[in-house]
């Protein structure tokens, strides 16, 4: 880098980024609703204290199951009570009812994203520590039809709390257009990115339900913004005709899409890795932008400012996982990481996202 230049206070102000500090949208991840809780005792007071820790472990779980892998479910470390104590920082109740020796309520519990962070990395668990961005699930059966039992069934709204928020293209004429005569297997992000585009979505799920003697076979094809289209399927029993199998082939197709997202997004905070970026900046206060959105994404361990010059940077960017992982995390806080010409930039936007090491 060209004129170099000592770092002022001003600058190293701006550089200095408190990593610690978490986007809103991490809080929203860990925090548990609608634990139902029922217990009676002597008083009301010890049946709702009863209730309460009655509820700690059940949202636990819950959250648990949020963060990881399906396949690490049964890693799941056990906790007493006065663990989840310490990882729970409040908790409140909505519909309450009480008499003087009982109290029912559905509680919910938010959890401390560090300790449950420490607790897991210290058991060795890889999980997804930001939350999942919406992204497009495009139902075909074997094609797209808006009108269909099994895009009907996919847009159901009991999935609005889905780990993974999805939007299903069930009304507008063009999106209607635009997927109609599109290819399970050969379609590509440029064919859906139009419809993507209108829900913000960069990244999309074409999810085809098939018909196989007496089996339902649902396949998953995730497409996204400079990535190259992944697979997984499934099979759920054929029950009375495929309208009636529908229900529990999505429930099994919106838990193949929150894996898929954790298979991608859990971080193995065993990986660790040091890389050196260089930034692009029209102002000061476009730099102090960077860096404050990089201090909200989990996987950026640390950021040190190497050199500093005038409209450019080069950073020490420490981060945990891989670097595909470590590109979707920055793709999530709205930063491209690309490599171009051997060298590692960082970029206002995801359009970056396209460039491979």
């Amino acid at each position: 880098m060209r004129r170099l230049l000592s770092f002022s206070a001003l600058a190293f102000a701006l550089a200095f980024v408190c990593l610690s500090a978490r986007p809103a949208a991490a809080d929203g991840l860990f925090t548990v609703s609608n634990i139902h809780v029922d217990a009676s005792a002597a008083s009301v007071v010890e049946a709702r204290n009863a209730a309460i820790a009655s509820g700690r472990p059940a949202a636990w779980q819950v959250l648990y199951r949020r963060l990881t892998r399906q396949q690490d479910w049964a890693r799941q470390p056990m906790v007493d009570d006065s663990q989840l104590q310490r990882l729970i920082t409040t908790y409140f109740p909505s519909n309450e009812r009480r008499s003087t020796t009982r109290y029912v309520a559905d509680m919910t519990y938010v959890f401390n994203p560090d300790a449950v962070a420490r607790l897991l990395q210290t058991a060795g668990i890889p999980y997804a520590a930001a939350a999942a961005k919406r992204i497009l699930v495009i139902p075909m059966a074997p094609g797209y039809a808006r009108n269909s039992g099994w895009t009907t069934a996919l847009a159901s709204p009991r999935f609005a709390d889905s780990v993974v928020p999805f939007s299903v293209p069930i009304g507008d004429v063009q999106d209607v257009s635009a997927l109609s005569g599109l290819g399970f297997d050969t379609a590509s992000w440029a064919d859906i990115e139009p419809v993507a585009s209108r829900v913000h979505a960069t990244e999309a799920v074409l999810v085809q339900a098939v018909v196989i003697g007496n089996r339902m076979a649902i396949t998953l094809r995730r497409l996204g913004v400079g990535e190259l289209p992944t697979k997984t399927s499934l099979d759920v029993p054929l029950l009375q005709n495929p309208g009636a199998t529908y229900p529990s082939a999505a429930d099994a197709a919106v838990r193949a899409i929150d894996d898929m997202w954790k298979s991608h997004a859990a971080v193995d905070f065993s990986q660790k890795g040091t890389l050196a970026v260089d930034v692009r900046f029209a102002s000061l206060a476009q730099f102090a932008s960077m860096q404050s959105a990089l201090g909200g994404v989990p996987n950026v361990a640390g950021v040190s400012v190497d050199a500093i010059d005038i409209g450019q940077a080069r950073l020490s960017l420490s981060y945990i996982g891989t670097i595909d992982q470590l590109r979707a995390a920055l793709t999530q806080a709205g930063i491209g990481l690309v490599s171009r010409g051997g060298a590692w930039q960082l970029t206002q936007g995801t359009a970056g996202n396209a460039g491979t090491p």
